[in-house]
């Protein structure tokens, strides 16, 4: 999304094109009631911290939010391969691939 987008408004369509799934980790930055009912309406449970300012307090799953950084750094790692980071690849998806495997049996 654009810098001055919030994170969750563009979510909404990655997940429409994702497979199912039991849980979605995110950040603050994807802390709003309409993505949370989104989430819920899907069958997907939100492991989402409250944003500091918001009014009512809700819980979240601090042990498995702790596992977020790990897909932090893999896409930190990908960023190091410039041909993934600029697209130069036709085969873009393939690229990924091979990047996330090398990175794995390191």
């Amino acid at each position: 999304t654009e810098g001055q987008m919030s994170d969750h408004t563009g979510a909404g369509i990655v997940l429409e094109k994702l497979p199912p799934a039991k849980t979605l980790i995110g950040d603050r930055g994807y802390d709003s009631n309409r993505f949370r009912a989104a989430l819920l309406a899907r069958g997907i449970a939100p492991c989402i911290p409250p944003t500091k300012n918001r009014k009512e307090t809700i819980q979240y799953d601090k042990t498995l939010y702790k596992q977020r950084h790990r897909i932090a750094n893999l896409f930190a790692k990908l960023k190091d391969w410039r041909r993934i980071a600029t697209r130069y690849d036709h085969t873009f998806f393939s690229a990924i691939c091979l990047a996330a495997a090398v990175l794995f049996y390191l």
